[in-house]
């Protein structure tokens, strides 16, 4: 079953049809103060025991899993969102058959970077390399602990594929950042979410719903 609960394009409202602002806007120090506030609520959420807080919700994700970016990534198609266990760590498991926790953010705390990847690739082209070079930035300057890099996608091809698809573009960012930057893999994990999280539910094929998303799990 494919779900359609939207995700907000960088800071932009819920609402479909609210118009994205550029990640390119987003300064260097405007960066750092939206993750600092990301590291505040996922603590919040594992300490309160409830499996959220203002701002956030745990939800699980059943067959996914969130790799270091030295690893290589297995997902499954027919992923199954599930209640939360307040109990479970907010990162990744490392026994891949424990469900992932993933963090359904409000749109003012989310980072997204609408990186166009071609119809079919994972590639990261060169013209697109300078939209991370403030998030190369903001990770050397920070003391984020470890950051979660989220593939997304259109409904394009199957889910299974698209799963697939979406893990290839998260590890090609990561790729960057490590490579090109000199960010520690150990800060870096990879997960894709496939079609699941469309930033435009109204049109599930919308070229904007290939998306990176990033969030400072700690």
């Amino acid at each position: 079953m494919r779900h359609a609960l939207p995700f907000a394009l960088a800071l932009s409202g819920l609402c479909v049809g609210t118009p994205a602002l550029a990640q390119d806007a987003l300064s260097v120090d405007e960066l750092l103060r939206l993750f600092d506030r990301q590291k505040q609520v996922f603590s919040e959420a594992e300490n309160n025991g409830l499996g959220a807080t203002r701002g956030l919700k745990l939800v699980t994700v059943e067959d996914v899993n969130a790799e270091a970016a030295t690893e290589s990534v297995s997902v499954t198609a027919d992923a199954q969102r599930a209640a939360i266990d307040p109990n479970q760590p907010i990162q990744a498991a490392a026994d891949p058959d424990k469900p992932l926790i993933f963090g359904q953010l409000d749109a003012d705390l989310q980072v997204n970077l609408h990186i166009t990847f071609g119809f079919d690739s994972a590639a990261l082209a060169d013209e697109e390399k300078p939209k991370l070079n403030t998030m190369c930035q903001v990770l050397q300057q920070s003391d984020i602990h470890l950051i979660r890099i989220v593939g997304h996608t259109d409904t394009s091809g199957s889910e299974d594929y698209n799963e697939r698809l979406s893990v290839l573009r998260a590890k090609e960012v990561a790729r960057h950042l490590t490579d090109d930057c000199g960010i520690d893999p150990a800060r870096l994990e990879t997960v894709g979410m496939g079609e699941r999280f469309p930033y435009n539910a109204g049109n599930p094929r919308a070229d904007e719903n290939r998306r990176v998303e990033f969030q400072a799990l700690s």
